[in-house]
């Protein structure tokens, strides 16, 4: 009992010290007063930050400037990513922000530049935003070559795939390159939601090695054929 009663006052006394602590005044105020303060503070701008952070994670905000709602936005209006039968639409932020919070503070991070190219008008006319487009689009290449396509698999799943209702070619790149892990979703998807710049000396992503070319495996069969008839689909500019 004498140990029991002894412990309660321990505690008391170790209680009662950390009341003279935060209720002792500094200089002007106490120190609860700006313990409580700075919590609430805390609190206002982790609030504040992270409603800043979604505004900027809107098509609303994407295409407040010109030189995107006049360019890019125009025709991503013009693809499946946009109207479609099920009624889903990707909008900018769907493929150009990550929706992890970590990788997407990174990419702000990196957007900061897209800042600096709008206060000084390096893309503000369309015949500016041509002359960059190539260079542009190489950025976001290369960004979702780095994240494995990451703003892709967020809405497709390789693993989810019914390769039986796809067509023959989709479903045979689809098996040699995307489930293998050899090729990601933009290697082969690049003008996938907006028109592509000029192509000239950039290999489509499903075009094999040079010791491969010509030769067939048991589950692609004649890719430079495929490759060609590919391309024969594409609309004339």
């Amino acid at each position: 009992m004498a140990k029991l009663k002894a412990l309660f006052l321990w505690c008391w006394n170790r209680v009662l010290w950390f009341w003279r602590i935060i209720s002792r005044p500094s200089a002007y105020l106490s120190l609860g007063f700006l313990t409580v303060g700075g919590f609430i503070c805390g609190v206002l701008f982790w609030g504040g930050f992270n409603t800043a952070l979604e505004v900027t994670n809107t098509e609303k905000f994407c295409i407040s400037c010109h030189e995107m709602r006049d360019n890019v936005y125009q025709e991503l209006t013009q693809t499946v990513h946009f109207s479609n039968r099920s009624g889903v639409r990707a909008s900018c932020p769907d493929c150009h922000v990550p929706h992890n919070w970590t990788d997407k503070i990174a990419r702000k991070m990196q957007a900061s530049k897209e800042v600096w190219g709008k206060i000084f008008g390096t893309i503000s006319t369309r015949e500016k935003f041509l002359g960059m487009r190539l260079e542009l689009a190489k950025h976001e290449w290369s960004r979702l070559k780095a994240n494995d396509s990451l703003e892709c698999r967020n809405c497709h799943s390789s693993v989810a795939m019914d390769f039986t209702k796809q067509t023959r070619r989709a479903a045979e790149i689809h098996g040699r390159f995307l489930t293998t892990g050899e090729k990601t979703c933009i290697d082969c998807h690049k003008g996938i939601a907006h028109q592509l710049p000029d192509m000239t000396g950039i290999e489509p992503g499903w075009k094999d090695k040079p010791e491969l070319q010509g030769k067939t495996t048991s589950s692609y069969h004649g890719p430079e054929r495929e490759m060609r008839a590919y391309l024969a689909d594409l609309p004339a500019k």
